[in-house]
């Protein structure tokens, strides 16, 4: 699948996300921005955008965990998207962020 179908698909996976999070629908919309994450784990803009709403969720949600869990991914997606990244992971505070992890069946078909 090309780089412009997996383009496509994060920012679908970020609309929707944001959608859901307007609505304070937090758990659907943290799932959507992980898809954006692991779409866009290999990209730096895109890696640290999937991150940035996680921080969002943390803040909407008040889970310190999670906020201060996508303050350092959003540093490191900065730093060490270019060099490495763990294929598959989800991108939330309740994963190692060094974790590697299957690809979710629904993204599959962009890997």
């Amino acid at each position: 699948m090309s780089n412009n179908h997996i383009k496509v698909e994060f920012k679908k996976q970020i609309h929707l996300g944001k959608a859901l999070l307007k609505e304070k629908r937090y758990k659907n919309a943290f799932y959507h921005f992980e898809n954006a994450h692991i779409l866009g784990q290999n990209h730096i803009v895109r890696h640290t955008i999937s991150h940035y709403w996680m921080f969002i969720i943390g803040i909407k949600s008040k889970n310190g965990r999670e906020i201060i869990g996508q303050f350092i991914r959003i540093i490191a997606s900065l730093l060490f998207t270019l060099v490495w990244v763990p294929k598959g992971n989800s991108g939330g505070a309740n994963i190692s962020p060094i974790k590697i992890m299957p690809i979710r069946k629904e993204l599959k078909k962009y890997f």
